[in-house]
């Protein structure tokens, strides 16, 4: 949680291309996994999604052949696939990682409701943009079985949401 244009998201971005692949950096202190990772990461529509969070991690959007110069590196992108009814959207990515299989990444929105960020068992979920609080409990909720990881990146635009006031609770700030 942080102001505008400080770098959230591409911290957020470096981060789960770090887990992805599984080429940390040499000084890494966070969380490490030597094997390959299923993962989710998205923001407020599939606009703000592309434009943001997949431009960080595959590349520009609006050029395929700049897909591949994003925080994930070129040879380490198998396969995409296109997300429907959002122009240049990518809907799922399998990431090669160090251990030699592939991780998975799915790119979701807020705007898709609860429905679409359930299901699924993950190691990793990125919120970059604050969620609702339903669609950030579901989220979680993903990473229950694998004793996962889920991060925000955010700017507290709302206020005392009920999702910033229950992690300034935690920090005993309220």
């Amino acid at each position: 949680m942080a102001g505008n244009q400080l770098g959230k998201t591409y911290s957020g971005a470096a981060e789960l291309a770090f887990h992805l692949t599984g080429q940390y950096p040499q000084d890494w202190r966070g969380r490490v996994f030597d094997r390959p990772i299923r993962s989710w990461a998205g923001s407020k529509t599939g606009e703000v999604t592309r434009d943001g969070v997949q431009r960080l991690l595959v590349g520009e959007p609006k050029d395929r052949s700049a897909w591949g110069t994003g925080l994930i590196p070129g040879d380490a992108i198998v396969d995409t696939s296109s997300r429907m009814g959002v122009a240049d959207a990518i809907d799922s990515v399998l990431v090669r990682h160090v251990s030699g299989d592939n991780s998975t990444l799915g790119f979701k929105s807020y705007d898709q409701g609860r429905e679409k960020w359930q299901g699924e068992t993950l190691d990793v979920v990125w919120f970059d943009e604050e969620p609702p609080m339903d669609i950030y409990m579901e989220g979680l909720t993903r990473t229950n079985a694998t004793g996962g990881l889920v991060y925000l990146t955010f700017t507290p635009l709302l206020g005392m949401s009920d999702v910033v006031h229950m992690f300034i609770s935690e920090c005993g700030m309220d």
